[in-house]
């Protein structure tokens, strides 16, 4: 009877462990305790894109634009928008059919300047900001940013697994710009005589 008891408690642990991972890493789930916080840098990541600086600009805010391209309908919906923020769902896929959800409020300063502050998700906080400087042949996008977590080394050990996802998903987006960025100052170039 014991040994019965002792498997139910350890089962209930067990399940009560998951549904916590699955609620941190969805979103769905967030702790800030602001006990043992704990922040590490995110970046700096450089990507020079053969472009001009407004081009870079508006390929990097298209997915909180009035009108989103399509692909972008899926990853991020808006929520709230002024001239200079939006409050944006960013949904990222992170393996084991899970998708994470972070609520972040992202602001504008054209066309140098994208900032993103975390309102919601698996972490309790992270800042971000994506700079845009002209160079000879372009533009030089730097991203930086700070995420924080709680409850010492235990959060520390957290903050290591977001961190892996979460840069994942930036230099995939930085990606992306640098695609778009680059096509469409292609398709803007006058072909010469």
């Amino acid at each position: 009877m014991r040994l019965t008891s002792l498997l139910a408690t350890a089962a209930g642990i067990s399940g009560a462990c998951a549904a916590a991972y699955v609620g941190l890493v969805t979103g769905r789930l967030t702790f800030d305790l602001s006990i043992g916080r704990r922040t590490r840098p995110l970046g700096p990541i450089t990507v020079d894109i053969a472009a001009p600086r407004e081009i870079v600009y508006t390929a990097a805010v298209a997915p909180y634009a009035e009108r989103q391209p399509r692909a972008m309908a899926e990853k991020v919906r808006i929520l709230d928008r002024t001239d200079q923020m939006v409050l944006a769902a960013h949904h990222t896929p992170v393996g084991n059919r899970l998708t994470a959800v972070t609520l972040e409020t992202v602001t504008f300063d054209p066309p140098q300047r994208i900032g993103f502050r975390l309102v919601r998700g698996p972490v309790p906080m992270a800042t971000e900001t994506f700079v845009l400087e002209p160079t000879d042949s372009g533009t030089r996008l730097t991203y930086t940013g700070e995420l924080g977590t709680d409850l010492w080394r235990l959060g520390e050990l957290w903050g290591d697994v977001v961190t892996r996802n979460w840069i994942q998903a930036v230099e995939g987006s930085l990606e992306l710009t640098k695609a778009e960025s680059e096509r469409r100052a292609g398709s803007n170039r006058q072909p010469t005589a």
